[in-house]
């Protein structure tokens, strides 16, 4: 009616996070500015209400700066609640409740697409198993060691999972009877209670195969996975022969080049901006499409990549070693990297330990893991071009300004690099999956390192959907290269055309139907008319 001047929402602090902020984007492009903003604030007392976080906000017509109140601290009040203490900011607030680098603007670059995914999402605890119950069933079942959050952040649980995917309830039960009857009792009974008909249907699958991930670690001998909520933001290696749960993130790159930079200030303190928050602990939750699709990795030269490449092997490798040296009998590792990096975080801000964070730090050898990453973040600023920085980033007092200088960088350099993929210059993180004709044309960044030319002939992947390729020996490639052949595709294909992406003898063609018939039930594929497409 024009009659209203300013309203106020209350939300739970998602409001920051990726779909609820494209509602606020939405509202800002029209018109609407932010005149104040909460954008994280407790929800009365966790231990007597609900464990709910908000966030506040006020929408003012027209454009102008607002004030930004941010909690610093908490602590219990002398009746309900907590008090908190606020620290205000005045400025141009954005989408995602920042004032400052616009980071909720940022796009996403075609040269990080297709390589990142969640992992399988079960929708069946019967598909996990202890090795007890493994070696109960055939010898050569389709049983994977198996991987979550918790198992990477906290103690191993040490489990497998039965991954049945390429297989028809019948070729399970003929080839694998013991499994078969397995599944039958522990995962059937839950899927038939499943609203969705493809999880119903399909009881003996995982509910979410992910079969894009399946083609993207396809040839990979290990991938990179970071866990999506978690206190630390933390990347690490794990074997190609781990199937990961759906809350971890992974990224389908062997090279200790992506993880050195994932694994360095400048990507965490992008991802803490870019990402929201979620849970009890209101930790940091990693969004693939807004932390990692926009993020513009370096240009490094051979030199700069050669050093990220062996600090970031270290790290890896230092991790897992002291986490092995300080296991159990019974394997349960007593060393956790959530412990490990308590600890780091104490060492950088200059708190005493206590006596437990001081056994930790010997178990871990923290300070050494301090050094490493040190150096590491070192390495990768060179890369950028932004050793200015390193000191400030380092230094408690200085952080918060140089980590707000940081950001604007990042948020400049991923306008270059969207205005040059418009151009038609893309710098692929993986040219020999995500695109092979680039790979002729890759910028020095990926080409002229011999290591990186290495880890692409040890990672390629079939190249087009229209060249004609020899039709895979294996049941879990034939999906993967059928998937991959209508996703490169562009445009729907007949059963023909499908075909003739492939040299084969035999009965493949047979296989091939099937193949199609059960990405269709899993809604990878979809007909239209006579023709199939890609679901994404």
């Amino acid at each position: 009616t024009g009659k209203v001047r300013r309203f106020g929402l209350i939300t739970t602090n998602s409001l920051k996070q990726t779909f609820n902020r494209r509602v606020v984007q939405a509202a800002l492009d029209k018109g609407l500015s932010l005149a104040f903003a909460v954008p994280d604030h407790p929800w009365v007392d966790s231990a007597d209400g609900a464990a709910v976080r908000i966030a506040m906000t006020v929408g003012v017509p027209g454009s102008g700066e607002g004030r930004l109140l941010s909690v610093t601290a908490e602590r219990e009040g002398k009746s309900e609640g907590l008090e908190v203490d606020l620290q205000e900011q005045v400025g141009l607030l954005h989408a995602d409740l920042r004032i400052g680098a616009n980071v909720a603007a940022a796009k996403a670059l075609k040269a990080n697409s297709g390589i990142s995914s969640p992992g399988f999402k079960l929708h069946g605890a019967g598909f996990i198993v202890t090795a007890a119950e493994a070696a109960r069933l055939e010898p050569d079942a389709p049983i994977k060691p198996y991987r979550n959050g918790r198992d990477l952040t906290d103690r191993p649980r040490g489990v497998q999972v039965i991954d049945l995917f390429g297989l028809t309830a019948e070729e399970v039960r003929v080839r694998y009877p013991g499994t078969f009857q397995w599944i039958l009792e522990r995962v059937k009974p839950e899927r038939d209670q499943n609203a969705r008909s493809g999880y119903r249907l399909n009881w003996w699958i995982f509910g979410e195969p992910r079969v894009d991930l399946r083609s993207m670690l396809t040839g990979l001998p290990r991938y990179t996975a970071t866990v999506e909520t978690a206190k630390h933001r933390t990347f690490q290696f794990l074997d190609a022969e781990i199937a990961p749960d759906n809350m971890l993130v992974c990224l389908a790159s062997a090279d200790a080049l992506h993880l050195g930079v994932l694994s360095s200030s400048a990507h965490v303190v992008w991802a803490l901006a870019a990402g929201g928050r979620l849970g009890m602990g209101n930790d940091p939750r990693y969004n693939k499409s807004r932390c990692f699709e926009p993020f513009p990795f370096p240009t490094a030269t051979a030199e700069q990549a050669a050093r990220i490449r062996d600090l970031a092997e270290q790290l890896d490798a230092h991790r897992k070693r002291q986490q092995e040296a300080h296991a159990t009998l019974t394997l349960t590792l007593t060393l956790t990297l959530t412990g490990m990096y308590n600890v780091l975080e104490k060492l950088r801000s200059g708190e005493p330990l206590n006596a437990k964070e001081k056994a930790i730090h010997e178990q871990g050898l923290v300070s050494v893991l301090k050094t490493l990453h040190d150096e590491l973040d070192a390495a990768v600023l060179d890369a950028y071009g932004w050793s200015d920085l390193t000191t400030a980033l380092a230094n408690p007092p200085q952080k918060d300004a140089a980590s707000e200088t940081l950001l604007v960088r990042l948020v400049g350099l991923n306008t270059e690099r969207a205005a040059e993929e418009a151009r038609g210059q893309v710098r692929w993180l993986r040219p020999e999956y995500q695109h092979p004709a680039a790979v002729a044309s890759q910028s020095p960044l990926a080409i002229d390192d011999p290591a990186v030319k290495q880890a692409a002939l040890a990672t390629a992947v079939p190249a087009s959907p229209r060249a004609r390729q020899a039709w895979p020996a294996a049941l879990p490639e034939q999906v993967a290269a059928v998937a991959n052949a209508l996703a490169a595709a562009g445009a729907p294909l007949s059963d023909a055309e499908l075909a003739a992406c492939f040299t084969g003898k035999g009965a493949w063609k047979k296989r091939l139907s099937q193949i199609v018939d059960t990405l269709e039930a899993l809604g990878r594929v979809r007909r239209q008319g006579a023709r199939l497409a890609s679901a994404g």
